[in-house]
């Protein structure tokens, strides 16, 4: 399926140019203070962004930074907005989100003419938001949430998280082809180290399974000061070469300070993502899904009403790997193909291995996740070295999936 959502008459998705979603600054409190914007200046500040290519102005009076101080009441947050809104409003042709996490401050800038609520805590810290959105009928971004803004650890948690957001939507009465979906890079939360965010970011197109609109909020985070070791103000570029990396992995809207500095960089990387391959005639459609981990296979499969059972017997057999085994002989390596041939996947070596049996060689598996640890199991109990190598595809399927093995690295 391709994404296709129109939010405010604004086309988002696959098909449609990358959106730039401006920040407007209201906090003083904000961990990049130089993006922080006065009242007497907000429509010069918005004026700019919007000559230079942003379609979605993102209003937030309240620092969700980590460390931010001192931490303001609704009151305050509400008296920073209100000015704002009736300034930018009818002063400006863009959308108009405005970051709260309350339904009483959505509600009130909704009826001042913003267009959709941007909310970090995936509806969690207000009940009643989810009611004021249906309410609306507007468009909405929710980030991934478990029980405070932004704290899922590691892209299976924010997968999980982000499912049970658009369910909690459904089961509100909200029209969930409205949500964004925002995977909360940043240090939300002490124990969030940078290569959970260098893992979601590398991953980022996971979460084209949820077949919704895409948000990237990575600018001047401290994923990017864990790599460069320079303050929010010197964070620039090193925010530009994540955008282009997000893009490219399938994201809908970045959410930056700097929308100038982005417009190059998302254009480069969207012209060199690739389109999903869909065919349609009659009625029918055909598409390529491209799953790259079990767990998606299985929200997907979910989602069309597989059977919880089913799906998780499938998972294993969704996702291929292709591994090289190296330095074994030719005996040892025929062995490995024909046990692999017999669990239906496949194996290639070089065209003379059988008559050199002495010699080591190397040979290229082919199959699911399932059945290349079927071929394991098999191998554990062989003779020869078999044993030692289906030790090692075991090891290598585990630390393809090991996000401190992936990421963790000297910096």
């Amino acid at each position: 399926m391709v994404v296709d959502a129109d939010i405010c008459g604004l086309k988002v998705g696959d098909e449609h140019p990358v959106r730039i979603m401006g920040v407007l600054n209201l906090s003083q409190e904000s961990f990049y203070r130089s993006s922080v914007v006065n009242m007497d200046s907000i429509l010069e500040k918005a004026h700019s962004m919007v000559d230079s290519g942003a379609t979605i102005l993102d209003i937030g009076a309240r620092s969700t930074w980590l460390l931010a101080k001192p931490v303001i009441s609704r009151e305050e947050e509400m008296q920073r907005l209100v000015p704002a809104l009736d300034i930018l409003k009818d002063n400006v042709d863009v959308l108009i989100s405005v970051d709260t996490m309350f339904a009483d401050i959505a509600e009130k800038a909704l009826e001042l003419g913003a267009d959709m609520i941007n909310d970090v805590s995936g509806f969690k810290a207000d009940d009643r938001m989810l009611d004021v959105l249906a309410e609306h009928g507007c468009p909405a971004v929710a980030m991934a949430t478990g029980k405070i803004p932004g704290d899922p650890i590691s892209m299976n948690a924010i997968m999980d998280s982000l499912a049970s957001i658009i369910m909690q939507a459904h089961d509100k009465g909200m029209d969930t082809s409205k949500l964004i979906l925002d995977p909360a890079i940043g240090k939300w939360v002490p124990e969030k180290i940078p290569i959970y965010d260098f893992e979601t970011i590398d991953q980022f197109e996971r979460l084209k399974v949820f077949h919704r609109p895409l948000l990237a909020a990575i600018s001047r985070k401290s994923c990017i000061d864990a790599v460069l070791h320079r303050p929010p103000e010197e964070r620039l570029y090193g925010t530009l070469a994540a955008t282009a990396i997000v893009v490219h992995k399938g994201a809908h809207i970045i959410r930056t300070h700097d929308v100038h500095q982005t417009m190059d960089v998302v254009e480069v990387a969207a012209a060199m993502r690739s389109r999903q391959p869909v065919v349609k005639e009659n009625g029918f459609e055909v598409s390529v899904v491209n799953i790259v981990h079990p767990e998606d296979a299985v929200r997907t499969m979910n989602e069309m009403g597989v059977t919880g059972t089913g799906s998780r017997i499938m998972k294993k057999k969704s996702v291929s790997r292709v591994l090289r085994i190296s330095n074994i002989t030719t005996t040892e390596a025929l062995i490995i193909k024909q046990e692999i041939l017999a669990r239906g996947g496949d194996a290639a070596l070089e065209r003379n291995a059988v008559s050199h049996e002495t010699e080591s060689t190397d040979i290229l598996i082919m199959g699911t996740i399932l059945q290349l640890e079927k071929l394991a199991k098999k191998l554990e109990c062989q003779a020869r070295n078999l044993p030692v190598v289906s030790r090692m595809i075991l090891d290598t399927l585990q630390l393809d999936d090991n996000v401190e093995y992936r990421y963790l690295r000297e910096l």
